[in-house]
């Protein structure tokens, strides 16, 4: 259920960017169960990792402090509506509920006009393109090789696991 103070602590976490070289406005909240259990702020730049996005960053540490990665039952509370990067990684822990503040347009807006240099580098279109198509289908060449030596491990450790349960 929606609570203003989480979003607010997302934005409040955004903020910190203001203020902390190497980091980017976009902060997020993983809450459950009413507390927040995980914090975000895009560190891109500062960690020279492109997946370091606010949301992801709350993820990781949500999973870090519960233990798990099944994050069901979790809200994401962020202060901007998260690219296709951070909604895959949202479904991928199984992130129940989305609130956010700013969205992609108002982002546009807001960052549109700064240098090449001074902006981060997601081109969103792109990326809401090249993750809602098949491998065949994006922009981005791509090639299959050695496939079946790939299978024989993944069916192995499939295997594996079902021995174990």
């Amino acid at each position: 259920m929606y609570d203003e103070s989480h979003l607010r602590r997302a934005i409040e976490i955004s903020a910190q960017a203001l203020e902390t070289p190497g980091t980017e406005p976009f902060g997020a909240v993983v809450v459950k169960n009413g507390e927040i259990v995980g914090e975000g702020i895009n560190r891109s730049v500062m960690n020279h990792d492109p997946t370091s996005h606010g949301e992801t960053e709350a993820i990781r540490d949500a999973c870090r402090t519960l233990g798990t990665i099944d994050l069901r039952g979790c809200e994401l509370y962020s202060s901007c509506e998260p690219c296709a990067l951070c909604v895959a990684a949202m479904n991928i822990a199984r992130i129940t509920t989305l609130y956010y503040a700013a969205d992609m347009a108002q982002a546009g807006a807001a960052i549109g006009d700064l240098p090449e240099a001074a902006r981060f580098p997601v081109d969103v279109d792109r990326l809401t393109h090249e993750c809602g198509h098949s491998v065949g289908d994006r922009l981005m060449p791509a090639e299959q090789h050695l496939d079946g030596q790939a299978f024989a491990v993944l069916s192995d450790w499939a295997r594996r696991a079902r021995a174990r349960v």
